[in-house]
């Protein structure tokens, strides 16, 4: 057996591992930021899972052990004893940032064109909101806790209209309006005339 075989036999053996035990699934399941509300005041708060520790333990004995591996409340309440870890437990993809932000902009259009917010495509284009006093901005520049508040005030604008209208706002001398007006279409009628 040559080393190049006996180190795919090892990688392929880890990955049967990985997988059978259900290492990845859990991982992917516990994986990402959260919203939970903290038990100690009600709260929101952003919380991280050890989703690798979760994995490690499912595989190992069959259940994951979950903990925090971070919070936005810490280190002020640093060692706590993560009572809203009874949240994730519950509804792991609920509570998923993602998952929150998705379900805010299912079935909303936006404020200025009016067109349906299309499914997000989170690595490019993604939605903004519009603020009450009309700031434009995108919705990753908020602290995670605070989405909730947000999104109660604010009103969805589409990736198009975020682009165009922030430069609008921005750059107000660049920007000339034109109003397209609109041609009649002449039809001309059929004739039995040959060219």
């Amino acid at each position: 057996m040559t080393a190049w075989t006996l180190a795919a036999s090892i990688l392929l053996a880890a990955a049967a591992y990985l997988v059978l035990t259900g290492f990845f699934a859990t991982w992917r399941k516990y994986h990402g930021v959260r919203l939970i509300t903290c038990p100690e005041n009600g709260r929101p708060a952003a919380v991280s899972v050890n989703a690798f520790r979760a994995a490690h333990w499912r595989a190992v004995s069959g259940e994951p052990v979950v903990n925090l591996k971070s919070c936005s409340r810490w280190p002020e309440m640093g060692g706590c004893d993560e009572g809203c870890v009874s949240q994730i437990e519950a509804s792991p993809q609920s509570c998923l940032v993602r998952a929150i932000v998705a379900d805010w902009y299912s079935g909303k259009s936006c404020t200025f064109c009016h067109h349906p917010i299309a499914r997000i495509v989170w690595h490019e284009r993604p939605p903004a909101i519009r603020e009450t006093d009309g700031t434009i901005r995108e919705w990753t520049t908020e602290r995670v806790e605070e989405l909730p508040d947000l999104f109660r005030t604010c009103d969805p604008v589409c990736w198009s209209c975020y682009v165009v209208e922030g430069f609008r706002h921005d750059h107000t001398d660049l920007v000339i309006e034109r109003h397209r007006i609109e041609e009649t279409m002449h039809t001309i009628a059929p004739s039995s005339a040959v060219y």
